[in-house]
Formats: structure tokens, C-alpha cells, sequence
């Protein structure tokens, strides 16, 4: 569920350290992944571990050592973690579009007033005259997404060229280098502005967010609750610190499964 699944979840564990997706991500392939005889999670090298950990809190940086050390000093990632944080939100801004225009919670109308739409949508339209339909879309979102590329790269190359970085140690120590041009960020600003306000605030979007908070909070307290209500592998796991192998199970679920589990435990007639 998302975001509202995560503020959910951290409301559920105010009392027992909280609850963030980042540092569950962590959690996940430095304790939860089972694949190994020798050890827990999957062994990952400490960079890829920091571009996993794109946000910490200082009150949670404190526990990580070396890997939180930049939350509390303010120095910067490595540049590949820099530009795994940029490449998901290309991913997210553009998969939000093209979501939103699936569902119908959006338009092309609409979308005239983004700059960055329109403009990319007039060459698509002016290549190949008589485009339309879904085809349309994605050859625009697909010019999008070259041109957000494309711009972070020659930016990012710049801003590096810069500041003189030579060494890892100058990564940490010069300021941000991954970035958009001023150029364009002012139309990705535009672009998430709308998203925000016609999308993510969209009444049915919201109906859904609510439905989510409610699904993760109950099947949070009917666990903790009752304990015996979880699978087996966890009922174990409970033993030792109930709360949080409880997040571990409900953050580890699809909405899917979240919606079916919910079903499970609440709806009559549901026996299995």
C-alpha cells in the first residue's frame, strides 16, 4: 500500500521503535532473506547497502555505524547511490502518469497544463501523425523518461567535473552531485505538483489509502492480539519480539495478499 501502508505500520509501532521502509528494506537483506546455511540475508556489499538506505532518521542512524554515519555528519553517498535515488523517481513519476491515465483518474487534457507532458506529446504527434491511443502514451512517457535520463547524466557529469572529484573521499565530502539541470527541474517540480494535486489526491486514490490504513492497522492489532493467528514461522519468531516480526510479516505482504489476509481473519464466511 504504499506510503499509506508505511505511516500506518509506523503508527502501529510508535511504542516499540517505529516503523520505516528504508531501514526495512535494510532489514530485509541484512536479516530476513533466507538463502544461506552460514549466515542470514544475503551477504550485500556496504555500497549497495547505502544505496538501499536513501533515508534515516539521526534518532536510527546512531544504530548503523559506518552505513549511517552520513545521516549524522551530512556527507553524501557514493554517486551510484546518488543516482539509484534519481532513477527511482524517474521510475515513480513516470510510471504514476502512465498509472493514472490507465485508470482513468487522469487525462491527456489534464496533462496539457505539465509542460513536460505537452511538449514531449506535440513531437510524438508531430513524428507520427494519427498516433493515438495507448500507443501515443507510451512513445510521450518514453520520451519523458529519455530526456529525464539523458538531462541527470550530463548534469550529474558536470557537477563531478566541477568540483574536481577524484576519490570516494571526495564524493563524501563535496556537496550533491547527482542532479537535474535548472533547466528541467522546474518542469519535474510542475510534473509532481500535478501528480499530487489531480492523482495521489484524487477521491477514489484517497478512499483506497483509507482502506489501506484500516487492513494493515486491524490485521497489526488482531496479531498482536493473538499471536497464533500468524504462520507458523512467525508464530515462533513472536516469541522473541512480537511487535516487530509483526511488522515483518505485514510489510512483507502484496496488496494483494494484505486484502486477502484482512479477509481471512474478518469477513464471515471466510474459512480458510
Amino acid at each position: 500500500f504504499g506510503h499509506a501502508g508505511q505511516e500506518a505500520l509506523n503508527a502501529c509501532m510508535k511504542d516499540y521503535g517505529g516503523f520505516e521502509h528504508n531501514l526495512q528494506s535494510l532489514r530485509t537483506v541484512d536479516l530476513l532473506e533466507e538463502h544461506y546455511a552460514a549466515f542470514d540475508g544475503l551477504n550485500l556489499m556496504f555500497e549497495t547497502r547505502e544505496g538501499i538506505l536513501k533515508h534515516c532518521a539521526r534518532t536510527n542512524a546512531v544504530h548503523l555505524g559506518e552505513l549511517g554515519q552520513r545521516f549524522l555528519d551530512g556527507t553524501q553517498p557514493s554517486i551510484e547511490a546518488q543516482l539509484a535515488n534519481l532513477a527511482d523517481e524517474i521510475a515513480y513519476n513516470n510510471h504514476d502518469v502512465d498509472d493514472g491515465l490507465r485508470s482513468g483518474l487522469i487525462t491527456l487534457e489534464q496533462l496539457e497544463a505539465v509542460p513536460i507532458f505537452a511538449d514531449n506529446r506535440r513531437e510524438v504527434e508531430a513524428r507520427w501523425p494519427g498516433l493515438g491511443g495507448r500507443r501515443l502514451i507510451h512513445e510521450t512517457i518514453r520520451r519523458m523518461i529519455h530526456l529525464m535520463v539523458i538531462d541527470l547524466l550530463g548534469q550529474t557529469r558536470a557537477n563531478i567535473a566541477a568540483a574536481g572529484v577524484e576519490t570516494l573521499a571526495d564524493v563524501h565530502a563535496a556537496p550533491r552531485l547527482a542532479a537535474y539541470s535548472d533547466a528541467l527541474l522546474p518542469r519535474l517540480q510542475v510534473l509532481k505538483r500535478f501528480l499530487h494535486e489531480n492523482l495521489y489526491r484524487h477521491y477514489q486514490v484517497l478512499r483506497m489509502t483509507n482502506k489501506a490504513r484500516r487492513i494493515v492497522t486491524e490485521l497489526f492489532a488482531a496479531f498482536m492480539d493473538d499471536p497464533r493467528l500468524l504462520p507458523p514461522q512467525y508464530q515462533a519468531k513472536a516469541r522473541e519480539d512480537k511487535p516487530r516480526v509483526i511488522a515483518d510479516y505485514i510489510a512483507g505482504m502484496t496488496d494483494r495478499y494484505a486484502i486477502r489476509e484482512h479477509r481471512r481473519l474478518f469477513a464471515v464466511g471466510e474459512i480458510h
